[in-house]
């Protein structure tokens, strides 16, 4: 069996021990090679452990990112990629929902 690209969709948060502090929220879409979806996730799964931790800023406040979900893991649309090609595509209905969520949509 040869291995064959997924992407990954992995949701993080940033917290901090600070009592300003809001959290911000990070999407990464991560490209992992692996033999099957289930090889594939957890490939994902120890490059989300590695991502994960704590560490001080320069206000010494403690940071803390973590994994909030990987919201999805799929086989790569295109197979070579060598070359321009599709990575990943997803569906949704509520373009209104979208927008607001999405910031670079801003007008």
């Amino acid at each position: 069996m040869s291995a064959h690209a997924y992407v990954a969709v992995v949701l993080y948060e940033a917290t901090s021990d600070s009592a300003t502090y809001e959290p911000l929220y990070r999407e990464d879409f991560v490209l992992v090679y692996a033999e099957s979806e289930d090889a594939a996730r957890e490939a994902v799964a120890r490059r989300v452990g590695g991502e994960t931790g704590s560490h001080r800023n320069e206000q010494g406040d403690l940071i803390t990112l973590r994994c909030k979900r990987v919201v999805d893991v799929a086989r790569a649309l295109d197979d070579d990629l060598t070359r321009d090609a599709d990575l990943y595509a997803r569906h949704f209905r509520d373009f209104a929902a979208y927008r607001r969520f999405e910031s670079l949509m801003a007008d």
